[in-house]
């Protein structure tokens, strides 16, 4: 009997250490979570509310990109543009989306003859962002992002 006392007592000791539970911090949890994102791509891209009924992520980014390249010719070709050659250049639009969803020019490649030609061209196309409808931004893990991306628009002016 003594035995078997003993027994039980050493086993519950020795039992213990099963029992013992890693506590895990959130910030540990968290770095672990961050090395698994893919930041190079977003769950959502950003959108406009015409958007929004399409269902395919690339139609939603064709139709994003299209929509934003639309309104700014749009703008351009009701602004009064005099130029003394013809102008017939592909530009290159670099943004910057805020969580918030507001879009920021950051840079316009430019050729130097249209830039000759048009020489307040990128503070038009600055211009002509203020006058956007609502964009949504970006999300990610349901989490609203920054994002950056380019455009290219074909300007043709006679």
């Amino acid at each position: 009997m003594r035995l078997i006392g003993v027994f039980l007592i050493f086993s519950l000791i020795a039992s213990c250490d099963y029992f013992n539970v890693k506590k895990t911090s959130s910030e540990a949890i968290l770095k672990e979570e961050l090395k698994t994102f893919n930041w190079n791509d977003v769950d959502e891209y950003p959108s406009f509310s015409v958007c929004d009924s399409l269902i395919d992520s690339k139609e939603k980014q064709a139709c994003f990109s299209e929509v934003l390249t639309s309104h700014i010719l749009g703008f351009l070709q009701h602004e009064m543009i005099i130029v003394t050659k013809d102008v017939n250049d592909t530009i290159n639009l670099e943004f910057k989306l805020s969580e918030q969803g507001v879009l920021t020019l950051v840079e316009a490649k430019i050729d130097s003859l249209t830039m000759a030609e048009i020489p307040n061209l990128q503070e038009l196309i600055s211009q002509s962002l203020d006058s956007l409808p609502k964009i949504f931004p970006a999300s990610k893990h349901g989490q609203q992002v920054k994002t950056a991306f380019n455009l290219p628009i074909i300007i043709n002016v006679e």
